[in-house]
């Protein structure tokens, strides 16, 4: 008897501490239409796309693209598309990014997307025109 009381104290203290476990889960109406994403949870991220070219303006397949969050410091690549093109989604709006991109020896320009641009989607194409420093 003692080891039924024990395991049933324990089954109880459990239950205290997570409750959800002793209840049944909640059954949704199929009436409800599912739940939508709010304006907020849009507002809080951001995309920059583009593509990388060359002096003449096609574009350069296998570029790498860099950016940089100016808050974290952090450092991420995308390798272009065959059509030179890049993307980089799901960017927090609250800090600034600075892109370049570098391929066949050449690099871009640094290009800065600022916190006041309000656009969600910015358009940002990156011209391979000075030499890489070895």
């Amino acid at each position: 008897m003692p080891k039924r009381r024990v395991a049933l104290s324990a089954l109880l203290a459990i239950s205290a501490f997570f409750p959800c476990w002793a209840q049944t889960p909640p059954t949704q109406s199929p009436s409800l239409p599912p739940p939508q994403t709010s304006r907020s949870d849009l507002s809080s991220s951001r995309s920059i796309e583009g593509m990388v070219l060359n002096a003449g303006g096609s574009p350069v397949p296998g570029a790498v693209v860099l950016i940089k969050d100016s808050k974290t410091l952090q450092v991420r690549s995308y390798i272009a598309q065959q059509d030179g093109k890049y993307h980089f989604y799901g960017l927090s709006t609250s800090a600034n990014y600075q892109l370049r991109a570098q391929a066949q020896g050449l690099t871009s320009k640094t290009k800065t997307v600022s916190v006041f641009d309000s656009h969600h989607k910015v358009v940002l194409n990156l011209k391979l025109t000075k030499k890489l420093k070895s």
